[in-house]
């Protein structure tokens, strides 16, 4: 039995503007052309980096190996499709980043614009404030784990399973069973063009989960780029998770979401179980995702559209 699902503040741990101006009236402004008279094409951005399965897992082995406990992990850039996985077929606990699902499933039954009031605050709460009462009101109108079944089969989620039944005093939908290579299939089906949901409700979806609130956008957050004059910055959409486990007081601390940068897009998951602290689990999640994302970008680190680029800032 599990209890505590997250719902609280979890503790925790441009470029430089053109040079010039328009000519003045009457002048002529000089053409440079390149010598045979050839017009010289615009270089093409670099080929992002092969990603090498085995060094990430051995680089995450390394890093966890001080933790103990469960992990597994999953990206995938969007926009290459390269992807990894760590600890591909474990299933953990969704914990919050059920609630999701739970949106997704609402919305296939009904688009946004239809709902009552009442719902799209629920809605909202729950995303953006990690609501658990207004989790269950949602998790009760799209037909408990019935409800969110029918959804995972329309979003491809293959090993996604949700308790059957109501729970007296604990958070059904929170012990939900997942891999993170399914919440990156979920995750893509926001951010992805082929969807069973509407562009405009994928949209509104990511939209409140980049609006969470900011004692809770710790997690996969922890890899974005910080942007700067040179650097591009990420646009970050998450959900995170955290429940105790009741039987041994042990940790689930998980974090699912998009990750937007200069020419990618990248879906991420990361779960973990059984740290001694919801802090330690905050760690483990924050490293992992930030060790991921460095393989993923290379020695380029953040690049901007134009070019230019920093290494992935690690905090």
């Amino acid at each position: 039995m599990t209890a505590d699902v997250g719902s609280s503040a979890a503790p925790r741990a441009v470029p430089p503007a053109g040079i010039g101006s328009p000519s003045a009236p009457g002048a002529v402004e000089p053409r440079v052309v390149p010598s045979g008279g050839l017009r010289t094409p615009a270089p093409r951005p670099p080929a992002p980096p092969r990603v090498s399965a085995p060094r990430l897992t051995r680089t995450l082995d390394r890093f966890l190996a001080r933790y103990g406990g469960r992990t597994t992990a999953a990206v995938r850039d969007l926009t290459t499709a390269r992807t990894y996985h760590y600890h591909r077929d474990l299933q953990l606990p969704t914990a919050s980043a059920s609630k999701i699902n739970i949106l997704m499933a609402l919305l296939l039954t009904s688009p946004w614009r239809r709902l009552a009031r009442q719902t799209r605050d629920d809605a909202e709460r729950m995303i953006r404030f990690s609501d658990n009462a207004a989790a269950d009101r949602l998790y009760e109108r799209i037909g408990l784990e019935a409800g969110l079944a029918r959804a995972d089969r329309e979003f491809g989620l293959r090993r996604t399973y949700a308790p059957a039944g109501r729970c007296v005093d604990l958070y059904c939908w929170g012990i939900t069973r997942t891999t993170a290579s399914d919440q990156v299939r979920l995750i893509g089906a926001l951010a992805g063009k082929r969807s069973p949901l509407p562009e405009k409700d994928r949209e509104r979806v990511l939209r409140l989960m980049a609006n969470v609130t900011p004692e809770q956008r710790w997690g996969i957050s922890a890899a974005a780029c910080e942007g700067d004059q040179v650097s591009s910055k990420s646009e970050v959409s998450l959900k995170n998770g955290w429940l105790r486990h009741v039987a041994n007081g042990r940790w689930v601390v998980v974090s699912v979401g998009l990750i937007r940068e200069a020419g990618h897009d990248y879906a991420v998951a990361v779960l973990t179980e059984d740290s001694p602290s919801m802090g330690t689990g905050v760690a483990r999640v924050e490293g992992a995702v930030k060790r991921i994302l460095a393989a993923f970008r290379g020695r380029r680190g953040c690049a901007t559209a134009g070019g230019q680029a920093v290494l992935s800032t690690i905090r």
